[in-house]
Protein backbone atom coordinates (compact mmCIF):
# COMPACT_ATOMS: atom_id res chain seq x y z
CA UNK A 1 0.00 0.00 0.00
CA UNK A 2 1.53 3.16 -1.15
CA UNK A 3 1.36 6.09 2.21
CA UNK A 4 1.16 9.72 1.18
CA UNK A 5 3.72 11.74 2.97
CA UNK A 6 4.14 15.53 2.51
CA UNK A 7 6.10 18.26 4.07
CA UNK A 8 4.78 19.36 7.21
CA UNK A 9 4.21 23.36 7.47
CA UNK A 10 3.84 25.84 10.53
CA UNK A 11 0.10 25.37 10.96
CA UNK A 12 0.84 21.10 11.48
CA UNK A 13 3.77 22.41 14.51
CA UNK A 14 1.06 21.43 16.85
CA UNK A 15 0.39 18.02 16.09
CA UNK A 16 3.79 17.63 15.15
CA UNK A 17 5.36 18.59 18.47
CA UNK A 18 2.14 16.67 20.08
CA UNK A 19 3.94 13.56 18.61
CA UNK A 20 7.52 14.30 19.29
CA UNK A 21 6.21 14.79 23.45
CA UNK A 22 4.48 11.26 22.74
CA UNK A 23 7.79 9.77 21.59
CA UNK A 24 10.08 11.30 24.23
CA UNK A 25 7.62 9.96 26.89
CA UNK A 26 7.31 6.33 25.74
CA UNK A 27 11.06 6.25 26.07
CA UNK A 28 11.42 7.66 29.32
CA UNK A 29 13.13 11.24 28.44
CA UNK A 30 12.73 14.57 29.18
CA UNK A 31 10.61 16.71 26.82
CA UNK A 32 9.25 20.44 27.28
CA UNK A 33 5.91 21.34 27.09
CA UNK A 34 3.86 20.77 23.67
CA UNK A 35 3.54 24.75 23.22
CA UNK A 36 7.02 25.27 23.97
CA UNK A 37 8.36 22.82 20.99
CA UNK A 38 5.56 23.72 19.04
CA UNK A 39 6.62 26.96 18.61
CA UNK A 40 10.20 26.03 17.82
CA UNK A 41 9.12 23.73 15.34
CA UNK A 42 7.21 26.41 13.98
CA UNK A 43 10.77 28.78 14.21
CA UNK A 44 13.06 26.12 12.49
CA UNK A 45 10.56 25.65 9.60
CA UNK A 46 10.80 29.45 9.14
CA UNK A 47 14.04 29.59 9.51
CA UNK A 48 14.73 26.17 7.28
CA UNK A 49 17.13 24.52 9.57
CA UNK A 50 14.95 22.00 9.65
CA UNK A 51 12.55 20.02 7.31
CA UNK A 52 9.78 18.15 8.68
CA UNK A 53 7.90 15.17 6.87
CA UNK A 54 4.04 14.00 8.31
CA UNK A 55 1.62 11.41 6.73
CA UNK A 56 -1.88 12.99 6.89
CA UNK A 57 -2.88 12.41 10.26
CA UNK A 58 -0.53 13.28 11.60
CA UNK A 59 0.56 9.84 12.76
CA UNK A 60 4.28 9.61 12.04
CA UNK A 61 6.65 12.16 11.55
CA UNK A 62 10.76 12.67 10.60
CA UNK A 63 12.50 15.66 11.37
CA UNK A 64 15.92 16.37 9.03
CA UNK A 65 18.80 18.35 9.74
CA UNK A 66 21.11 19.97 7.56
CA UNK A 67 24.58 21.00 7.33
CA UNK A 68 27.22 21.59 5.24
CA UNK A 69 30.00 18.80 4.96
CA UNK A 70 33.17 19.04 5.24
CA UNK A 71 34.69 16.27 4.04
CA UNK A 72 32.40 16.78 0.44
CA UNK A 73 31.29 19.54 -0.72
CA UNK A 74 27.25 18.72 -0.26
CA UNK A 75 25.61 18.58 2.75
CA UNK A 76 25.15 15.98 5.49
CA UNK A 77 21.48 15.19 6.95
CA UNK A 78 20.95 13.81 10.17
CA UNK A 79 17.72 12.30 11.04
CA UNK A 80 16.75 13.43 13.89
CA UNK A 81 13.56 12.20 14.91
CA UNK A 82 10.99 9.30 13.14
CA UNK A 83 8.18 8.07 15.16
CA UNK A 84 4.94 6.25 14.43
CA UNK A 85 2.30 6.07 16.57
CA UNK A 86 2.45 2.58 18.40
CA UNK A 87 -0.85 1.65 17.19
CA UNK A 88 0.00 2.18 13.25
CA UNK A 89 3.46 0.53 13.42
CA UNK A 90 3.76 -1.93 11.10
CA UNK A 91 1.62 -0.99 8.59
CA UNK A 92 4.33 1.26 6.63
CA UNK A 93 4.14 4.35 7.69
CA UNK A 94 7.94 4.36 8.97
CA UNK A 95 8.94 3.50 5.43
CA UNK A 96 7.17 6.02 3.47
CA UNK A 97 8.53 8.96 5.88
CA UNK A 98 12.05 7.22 5.64
CA UNK A 99 11.71 7.12 1.97
CA UNK A 100 10.54 10.65 1.67
CA UNK A 101 13.09 11.78 4.37
CA UNK A 102 15.96 9.96 1.50
CA UNK A 103 14.08 11.96 -1.26
CA UNK A 104 14.05 15.15 0.75
CA UNK A 105 17.47 15.10 1.44
CA UNK A 106 18.64 13.95 -1.96
CA UNK A 107 17.22 17.21 -3.37
CA UNK A 108 18.47 19.12 -0.44
CA UNK A 109 22.04 18.15 -1.66
CA UNK A 110 22.95 15.86 1.09
CA UNK A 111 25.69 13.32 0.13
CA UNK A 112 25.13 11.74 3.50
CA UNK A 113 22.41 10.65 6.34
CA UNK A 114 23.09 9.20 9.70
CA UNK A 115 20.85 8.64 12.35
CA UNK A 116 21.19 7.18 15.37
CA UNK A 117 18.83 4.43 17.34
CA UNK A 118 19.21 1.96 20.11
CA UNK A 119 20.29 -1.16 20.29
CA UNK A 120 17.28 -2.41 21.58
CA UNK A 121 14.98 -0.75 18.92
CA UNK A 122 14.67 -3.76 16.62
CA UNK A 123 12.22 -2.91 14.55
CA UNK A 124 13.98 0.34 13.63
CA UNK A 125 17.49 -1.02 12.80
CA UNK A 126 15.56 -3.79 10.54
CA UNK A 127 13.62 -1.10 8.70
CA UNK A 128 16.92 1.46 8.46
CA UNK A 129 18.78 -1.51 7.64
CA UNK A 130 16.26 -2.61 4.86
CA UNK A 131 16.67 0.56 3.28
CA UNK A 132 20.89 0.66 2.95
CA UNK A 133 21.68 2.43 6.19
CA UNK A 134 24.74 0.35 8.03
CA UNK A 135 25.79 0.00 11.37
CA UNK A 136 29.13 1.31 10.52
CA UNK A 137 30.17 -0.55 14.08
CA UNK A 138 29.19 -3.93 12.28
CA UNK A 139 31.79 -3.28 9.90
CA UNK A 140 34.52 -4.37 12.60
CA UNK A 141 35.46 -0.89 14.30
CA UNK A 142 35.61 0.13 17.33
CA UNK A 143 32.15 1.12 19.21
CA UNK A 144 31.22 5.08 18.60
CA UNK A 145 30.25 6.54 21.94
CA UNK A 146 27.97 9.51 21.29
CA UNK A 147 28.13 11.90 24.14
CA UNK A 148 26.06 15.66 25.09
CA UNK A 149 26.31 17.82 27.50
CA UNK A 150 23.67 20.91 28.29
CA UNK A 151 25.13 24.19 28.40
Amino acid sequence: MSRTVRYAVAGDADAIARLLVDFNTEYGDPTPPVADLATRLRELMAADAVIVLADPGPSGVAVLRFRPAIWSSGQECYLAELYVVPALRGQGIGRALMSASIKAARERGADQMDLGTSEDDVAARALYESLGFVNVERLGGPVTYFYQREL
